[in-house]
Order: C-alpha cells, then sequence, then structure tokens
C-alpha cells in the first residue's frame, strides 16, 4: 500500500520538461523576481518598513517557486524526438557502402 501511494506521488512530481520549456522556466524566474525585488525595495524606501519589503520578496519568491518548480504541462510544449532505441538503423530503404582503408564494407 505504501508503494502505491509512493508510486502515485512519484507521477505527480516526476514530469518532463523540453529545451524550451527550460528557456521559458528561466526567463519568468528571471523577470518575476526582479520585479518583484524591484517592488519590495520601492515598497521598503518609501514607506521605511524592511519587514514589509522582507515580506513582499518573500511571497514573491514563493509565487515564483510556485509557477516554476512544478513540472506545468506549458513547459513541454515542444517535445523532443529522439532516435529510435536499437534495432532499427536510420536508413532502411538504401545499402550503406562504407569505406575504410580504401577498402569497401557493405553494411
Amino acid at each position: 500500500m505504501a508503494d502505491q501511494l509512493l508510486e502515485q506521488a512519484r507521477d505527480v512530481v516526476d514530469g518532463q520538461i523540453d529545451f524550451e520549456g527550460q528557456k521559458l522556466a528561466e526567463s519568468l524566474a528571471t523577470a518575476l523576481l526582479g520585479v518583484v525585488g524591484g517592488i519590495a525595495f520601492l515598497v521598503g524606501f518609501f514607506l521605511q518598513d524592511i519587514a514589509l519589503a522582507l515580506k513582499i520578496g518573500l511571497g514573491g519568491t514563493a509565487l515564483a517557486f510556485l509557477l516554476i518548480v512544478p513540472p506545468w504541462p506549458f513547459f513541454n510544449r515542444h517535445p523532443v524526438k529522439w532516435l529510435p532505441v536499437g534495432g532499427e538503423p536510420a536508413t532502411t530503404s538504401a545499402q550503406q557502402n562504407i569505406v575504410i582503408d580504401e577498402k569497401l564494407f557493405a553494411k
């Protein structure tokens, strides 16, 4: 029973993210943390309240964490198409001729 619960938790947490999704996540994190940091600084400066600035900064960091860390489906819009695993050659219609040290090998 515990194994089933652990497996379900792994399925929820273990997600795929493609290269374009990684780029989007990095851009989103940089922009969001920069904007939240700027807002926290300005609010803290004008109100002269460091505690409020820290709360805004920590809240923005938590929001960025929730938006970026889970493998949301929009991070996997361009999945990578990998080559087939063994067995099937890349070219099936034509026979390949390989020349090594002036000797012809047919594959």
